[in-house]
C-alpha cells in the first residue's frame, strides 16, 4: 500500500485557514440566529427565554474557539507551533475575510485560535492581527445601517413615522398618546436648547434593540446646528406596547450603553458602521466598550488592548497602586487612563476562607449573569507584557509580594499572566468623604437602589461595606468587589434571636449558632460604615434593606418566577400626563 504524501507547509497553510474561516461563519450565524429571536421574544413577552438566549449568545464563542482549535491541532500535527505556517495562514484568511462586512471580528476569531494554541506573551504580529490588516471602512457596506427620516418635520410627526417603522405583531396600546407625549418632552428639549422648532432630518438605526423586557429605538436628529441623541424606550406589558421613555442627552444615552448592562441583542450585518454610529451619539465612550455593549465582548476586548497599546506608546505616566482598601485582588491603574487591573492574590488574609478558584467563578458569574447597570463588567487578560519602566517601586514591591503567582517580573518587562481589566470607578468610602455634600448624599441614596437593582436580579453582594462599590462620572453607584457575591436564593435571611441573658447581649461572640448561608438584615448596618447624617439619609429611603421581609419577599418573587423590571434610565424620564 502506498504511504500517504505529506502535505505540503502551503497546502496546510491553506487548509488550516479554511477550516477557522469555515468556523467563524458557523459562531457568525449561530450568533445571528440567537439575536433575531429577540423581536419575537419580546412581541410575546418571553422574559425569561430572553434571557436565556442571553446567556446561550455568550457560551457559543468559546464553543466555537474549542471546536476549531482540536481540528488546527490535528491539522497541522507536529507543524502546530510553526510560526512560518501560521504566517502563511494569517495571509490565506486575511484574503478570506476581505469581502465580509464583519472582518474585525473575523480577525479577533483568529487571534483567539493562535493565542489558545502558542499562549502568547504579549503579542506576535506574525501570526495574529495586532492592528487590524484594513482601512476603516476599505469597501461601502451593502446596506447602511440606518435610515433617514428627512424633515422639516414637526416633533410629532417625526415620533409618529417612527414607532409607525417598527411592524411589531404585538400592537401598541395607544399610539397616539404616546406620540403626543414624546412630542412634547421633545418640543421642551428644542427649547431648552434654543434649537428650531422643527426636525430638520433624523436618522436611526434600522434594527432595534433588545435587552431585558425592553426594546430600544436609537437614532440622533438634527436641528439647525444642533444635532443631538434620540433613543425611545418600549416596553410591553399585558395590555400592548407603549412608549415608556424618550432619551433625548448624552449621559441618558450613554447609562443606557453602560458598562455595567447585559449585552443587548441587535440583529447588524455590519457592525464596524453601527459602532461608528453610536460613537456619534457617545463620543466619549471608547469603541471596545460599544463592540461589547452590542455581545461582541472578544473583539471588545482587542479594541480596549489596542487602545492600550496606542496609550502607552503616546505617553510616560507609571502604572501605580488603585486608590482604595485592599482585599483579595490587587489593584492598579495608569494615572492618566480611566481603567483598572485586578490580579487576584495568591493567598487570602483572615477572615477570608475563599480560594483563587471561587473567586473566577464569581467572576464567570457576574459575566452570564443579568448585570442589572449595577455590577461592572470585567474583561479577562492573559500574559500580558509592559515595560518594567513603567511600574512604580511600589507597585513592583506589592506583586512581587502578593502576586508571584500571577507575576513575572524580569530585567526589562513584567508579565501578567492573569487579570482582569475594568473601567475605573471612585470607591465610594473615598465619595463620600470627598465629594459635596449634595452628590454624597445622592451617591448614599443610589448605594441603597444599587443593593435593591442587584437583589431583584437574584444577586446578593454578601459583603456590603463602601470600599467595595464604587461611582462612576455619572454618580451611579455600583458594585465591584465579587469575593462574597453569590445568588440571592441560596441566603437564608434570619432575625437576630432575642438574648437568653444579660451576658449574652454583651458577649463579643454570637449566643447562637450560625449556618453556613445565614445573612443577618439588621446587622447591615454596622457594616455599612455609614454614620450621622449619611446614615440617616440612607434609612429614610433604604430601612427596608435591613428587615428579612424584604429580602424574603424578594426570594419568593424571584422563586416565583417573577421578571422584575429594572429601567436602564431614571424615573424622570418616563413618559406621563
Amino acid at each position: 500500500m502506498r504511504q500517504q504524501q505529506r502535505l505540503t507547509d502551503s497546502r496546510v497553510a491553506n487548509l488550516g485557514a479554511t477550516t477557522i474561516f469555515d468556523k467563524f461563519v458557523g459562531y457568525r450565524k449561530e450568533f445571528k440566529a440567537i439575536t433575531r429571536r429577540a423581536k419575537a421574544r419580546f412581541e410575546n413577552r418571553e422574559w425569561h427565554a430572553l434571557q436565556q438566549d442571553a446567556t446561550e449568545r455568550l457560551s457559543i464563542y468559546k464553543k466555537t474557539v474549542d471546536a476549531v482549535v482540536t481540528d488546527i491541532r490535528g491539522l497541522l500535527d507536529d507543524r502546530i507551533f510553526d510560526k512560518i505556517v501560521w504566517a502563511s495562514m494569517k495571509a490565506v484568511y486575511s484574503g478570506r475575510i476581505d469581502v465580509r462586512e464583519d472582518r474585525e471580528l473575523a480577525e479577533t476569531f483568529f487571534n483567539s485560535v493562535t493565542r489558545r494554541i502558542f499562549t502568547t506573551v504579549g503579542v506576535d504580529p506574525q501570526i495574529e492581527f495586532v492592528d487590524t490588516d484594513f482601512e476603516p471602512t476599505p469597501t461601502k457596506g451593502v446596506t447602511t445601517v440606518y435610515q433617514t427620516y428627512q424633515g422639516p418635520l414637526r416633533p410629532q410627526q417625526l415620533i409618529q413615522n417612527i414607532l409607525s417603522d417598527t411592524h411589531f405583531k404585538t400592537l401598541f396600546q395607544d399610539l397616539a398618546r404616546d406620540t403626543q407625549l414624546a412630542a412634547k418632552r421633545l418640543k421642551t428639549h428644542l427649547r431648552r436648547i434654543n434649537a428650531l422648532k422643527v426636525i430638520d432630518r433624523a436618522e436611526f438605526i434600522t434594527a432595534i434593540f433588545y435587552r431585558g423586557q425592553q426594546a430600544f429605538i436609537v437614532g440622533r436628529a438634527y436641528s439647525g446646528s444642533h444635532v443631538f441623541p434620540l433613543v425611545l424606550a418600549l416596553l410591553n406589558p399585558p395590555e400592548g406596547i407603549v412608549l415608556d421613555a424618550i432619551l433625548l442627552d448624552e449621559d441618558d444615552v450613554s447609562i443606557l450603553f453602560s458598562f455595567t448592562r447585559s449585552y443587548f441583542m441587535v440583529d447588524i450585518e455590519r457592525p464596524y458602521d453601527l459602532i461608528y454610529f453610536l460613537k456619534s451619539d457617545m463620543p466619549r465612550k471608547r469603541e471596545a466598550e460599544l463592540y461589547i455593549s452590542i455581545g461582541h465582548n472578544k473583539h471588545g476586548k482587542t479594541e480596549l488592548y489596542r487602545n492600550l497599546l496606542h496609550y502607552l506608546a503616546t505617553s510616560n505616566d507609571q502604572f501605580e497602586i488603585a486608590r482604595g482598601k485592599r482585599g483579595m485582588v490587587t489593584v492598579f491603574t495608569l494615572p492618566g487612563y480611566d481603567v483598572v487591573f485586578k490580579l487576584i492574590k495568591d493567598r487570602f488574609e483572615y477572615p477570608k476562607t475563599g480560594t483563587r478558584q471561587t473567586v473566577l467563578q464569581k467572576y464567570r458569574l457576574v459575566f452570564k449573569h443579568d448585570r442589572a447597570g449595577r455590577l461592572i463588567d470585567a474583561q479577562e487578560f492573559e500574559y500580558l507584557q509592559f515595560a518594567k519602566n513603567r511600574f512604580s517601586d511600589a507597585l513592583l514591591a506589592e506583586l512581587q509580594s502578593v502576586a508571584k503567582n500571577t507575576v513575572i517580573v524580569d530585567a526589562d518587562s513584567v508579565i501578567i499572566k492573569h487579570c482582569y481589566v475594568e473601567r475605573r470607578m471612585i470607591p465610594l468610602d473615598i465619595y463620600v468623604e470627598e465629594a459635596n455634600e449634595a452628590a454624597t448624599k445622592s451617591a448614599v441614596v443610589d448605594y441603597g437602589n444599587s443593593i435593591k437593582d442587584m437583589a431583584a436580579t437574584n444577586i446578593f453582594p454578601g459583603d456590603m461595606m463602601l470600599k467595595n462599590f464604587g461611582v462612576t462620572r455619572h454618580g451611579r453607584v455600583i458594585f465591584y468587589d465579587y469575593d462574597e457575591l453569590c445568588l440571592l436564593t441560596t441566603c437564608n435571611f434570619r432575625c437576630v434571636p432575642k438574648s437568653r441573658s444579660y451576658e449574652d447581649s454583651l458577649s463579643s461572640e454570637p449566643w447562637f449558632s450560625i449556618g453556613e448561608n445565614d445573612v443577618f438584615p439588621e446587622e447591615f448596618r454596622h457594616f455599612m460604615g455609614l454614620i450621622g447624617e449619611l446614615e440617616a439619609v440612607f434609612l429614610s429611603k433604604h430601612n427596608d434593606l435591613l428587615t428579612v421581609n424584604f429580602w424574603q419577599d424578594m426570594q419568593s418573587r424571584i422563586m416565583a418566577g417573577e421578571s422584575i423590571l429594572i429601567l436602564p434610565y431614571d424615573q424622570s424620564l418616563r413618559l406621563s400626563e
